[in-house]
């Protein structure tokens, strides 16, 4: 009996350490895997979150559209009678430039060198913003001429290119560039949707015209642009420092809470195994006590019959020899 309850504890504890350990093993893997899908996804995470961030904060830097102008002909006089004037629209919808963020709009005329040019002399340039429905955000007027060159510097730089000029690689034109807004920030109530140009002169002469709208950058912005990669690591360590700390709080808050239903769980089944071992205990010391009770009674009635037939002996041995003497008389 003793030996067979040593082998039963033995494989229980047997079983036992094979449990938690097939249980640990299994905690382990469980927990890396996490760890490793818990990484990537923070990686993966911090890249979105940088890149949208980049794509809804930093503006389009460059918007160009060709301007192309109307005038009216004259027909009794060579060229034109009105000034020449052109619309241009930019988007049809509702929001065009971002808000809250200084912009600059250049107006660049493809102009020759021409003897009309040059003796035309200093003109006006004015544009005006419009909203979808037409109504004015803002005017800009501003001069403008041919760069000046003397006669004795344009026959030297007509001598240096002239096998460029020959074989047409080279023209003579200048790029005028005119400012019409330096710093325009967008108005979230009048959103700017076109733009119209008038030219305040009847005899001007140009080849093309072409408006270039251009974001200033400052702060955050300007270092996103200019520095991108160090700015984008920047950003997306930050972003992962953080998205790692709410996993690893999460990650601690999870294993906490299993590693105390597991203690709990070995309590109460350390406490269910006391109280079967003390129920077997106290059950078999009963059947031990009811026993040697039911011993005792035997015994003692046992001893109460020996006695009552040694205190009867000699009343039937009495009573046998009176018999014997009534029957002899």
């Amino acid at each position: 009996m003793f030996f067979s309850k040593t082998i039963k504890a033995a494989f229980e504890k047997l079983f036992n350490a094979k449990q938690q350990t097939v249980k640990g093993v299994q905690s382990i893997f469980f927990r890396s895997g996490f760890i490793f899908i818990g990484s990537v996804v923070a990686v993966w995470i911090s890249i979105f979150l940088y890149t949208a961030f980049y794509y809804a904060y930093m503006p389009n830097m460059q918007h160009i559209r060709p301007v192309h102008f109307e005038f009216d002909s004259c027909e009794k006089l060579k060229g034109p009678c009105g000034w020449p004037s052109a619309f241009v629209r930019f988007t049809k919808k509702q929001q065009f430039l971002m808000v809250g963020q200084p912009y600059k709009i250049n107006l660049y005329l493809e102009m020759p060198e021409s003897t009309t040019n040059k003796e035309l002399g200093m003109f006006m340039v004015c544009s005006s913003l419009h909203t979808h429905n037409h109504g004015i955000v803002d005017k800009s007027c501003r001069p403008t001429m041919l760069h000046y060159r003397s006669t004795l510097l344009h026959y030297l730089t007509t001598l240096a290119f002239s096998p460029m000029l020959i074989f047409g690689a080279r023209e003579e034109k200048q790029n005028i560039m005119l400012e019409l807004y330096r710093n325009f920030e967008e108005d979230q109530n009048h959103p700017v949707t076109s733009i119209s140009i008038e030219i305040q002169s009847k005899f001007i002469e140009f080849y093309s015209a072409t408006i270039e709208i251009h974001a200033h950058l400052y702060g955050l912005r300007y270092l996103m642009f200019h520095w991108p990669i160090l700015t984008a690591i920047i950003g997306i360590t930050t972003n992962l420092f953080f998205i790692s700390l709410i996993f690893i709080l999460s990650y601690l808050h999870f294993t906490y809470e299993e590693d105390l239903q597991d203690e709990q769980f070995s309590y109460e089944k350390g406490q269910i195994e006391k109280s079967t071992h003390k129920n077997s205990t106290d059950l078999s010391s009963e059947s031990s006590s009811i026993e040697d009770a039911s011993l005792l009674d035997d015994l003692i009635k046992s001893s109460d019959e020996s006695n009552k037939l040694e205190l009867n002996l000699p009343e039937d041995k009495s009573r046998y020899i009176e018999e014997i003497k009534s029957k002899s008389k």
